[in-house]
């Protein structure tokens, strides 16, 4: 067989790549300056392989080059497209190669970092030694100082994910599933205890790492930093038959016991020879959606589990409408809230209203008495609030408890579609 080419390389292990939800895409509409039937037209492209898009720790928006070290694999994950059993394009980058795409892309400035993963091949250590290498010599020998999140192997040596975490900005470390069970039964070569031993190390290097740097003396080297970024994890939805409440749980045990950054929920993506275990299609991505938004309230609107669990049915979200709004939707003696006395706490209850604009809100009333139409100043999503919220010349009245409010916001019935 002929030997690939770079370009080859890189369409191969940068579409594989895009099942590591670890970053953001910008979605755009793909267009090209190469012409298909002539010469070129106009500059630029947005089909750039391999580039993505994530947030820095501060907030920034930063462009990724995301690849694959590999997609072969020697483990038979039957949810996973790279699977050994897959029967799909192959192709390996060797470190050289990487860390060479890299540094090229980063000087024409399409890139400000790297999101790096690969499948296993060999062994978990020897594979974790080339992604390792590749953050070393970017690193050390090319003095890199761009962004590197690396996917890391819960089975290779804790030494190794300690030497990725001391080279990357952040880590990361795939729970899989949201459910032990279920990993046992789609991917038996791994192991939820082994996933959850490998954060736990993680978690406790970043913690040593933190003291070191709060107890530092004044004149004294600069204690060694590990993952400024943190560690994140990744769980497949719609593979198994895990519901909602069943994720969110998972979720707060991986926030609240290895301290996480960011669980990232990514659909599952039917395949081809799949598995008839596996569903046929895959989940809908609003169902991601709605998960990333509960995720939100759970972390940053001060939203207990048990009241999101009470607001889905049997265990799922509602996918017409937003998690808080669900939840205000059954517990409306709550409202409505006076915007101008309700301590954060209440205000970030209210729909419509995101952290930014609640913040902002008590910035403005320390100086006046909102009136609605400084609500509608604030935020575009002041609509959506007006049945829940009172100012000091607006009352919703009866609107609260109409029968129909939930119809207000939830998308207008479709007319199915008859099979031909």
């Amino acid at each position: 067989m002929a030997a690939r080419s770079l370009i080859d390389k890189l369409a191969i292990l940068a579409d594989a790549a895009k099942y590591d939800a670890s970053c953001a895409s910008s979605g755009t509409a793909t267009r090209s300056s190469m012409g298909q039937n002539g010469p070129k037209q106009g500059l630029g492209s947005t089909e750039g392989m391999g580039i993505c898009h994530a947030y820095a720790p501060d907030g920034r928006c930063i462009s990724l080059l995301k690849v694959l070290l590999t997609n072969f694999c020697i483990f038979d994950c039957r949810y996973c497209v790279n699977r050994v059993s897959s029967n799909v394009d192959r192709a390996r980058f060797s470190v050289s190669e990487v860390v060479q795409l890299t540094l090229d892309f980063y000087k024409r400035n399409y890139i400000e970092g790297l999101f790096l993963s690969s499948g296993i091949i060999q062994s978990p250590d020897y594979t974790m030694e080339q992604i390792v290498d590749v953050a070393r010599t970017l690193r050390e020998e090319h003095q890199f100082r761009g962004y590197i999140h690396l996917k890391t192997i819960p089975e290779a040596d804790p030494l190794l994910i300690a030497r990725a975490g001391e080279l990357a900005d952040r880590v990361s470390i795939n729970v899989e599933l949201p459910k032990e069970s279920s990993l046992e039964h789609f991917a038996p070569e791994k192991s939820q205890p082994v996933i959850r031993k490998a954060m736990a190390g993680v978690k406790l290097r970043l913690d040593d790492a933190r003291d070191a740097q709060a107890n530092r003396l004044i004149r004294k080297a600069k204690p060694p930093v590990f993952a400024p970024g943190g560690q994140s994890t990744q769980m497949i939805i719609g593979a198994d038959a895990s519901t909602d409440t069943d994720i969110l749980k998972t979720s707060t045990e991986l926030y609240s016991g290895y301290g996480l950054r960011r669980v990232y929920y990514s659909a599952f993506s039917p395949m081809q020879d799949a598995s008839l275990d596996l569903p046929p299609v895959k989940p809908p991505l609003m169902r991601e959606h709605r998960l990333y938004q509960a995720d939100w309230l759970l972390q940053f609107y001060q939203f207990e589990r048990s009241e999101i669990d009470a607001s889905t049915t049997n265990g799922m979200l509602d996918l017409d409408i937003d998690p808080k709004l669900a939840w205000a939707l059954r517990h409306r003696s709550q409202f409505p809230i006076d915007v101008n006395r309700a301590p954060r706490h209440l205000l970030l209850r209210i729909p419509g209203l995101g952290a930014k604009t609640v913040d902002r809100l008590i910035e403005a009333r320390r100086m006046t008495s909102i009136r609605l139409a400084d609500l509608i100043k604030l935020t575009k999503t002041a609509k959506k609030a007006m049945p829940f919220i009172q100012t000091a010349d607006y009352q919703p009245g009866g609107l609260l408890d109409t029968d129909n409010l939930r119809a207000r916001f939830a998308p207008p019935p479709e007319q199915l579609a008859l099979a031909v």
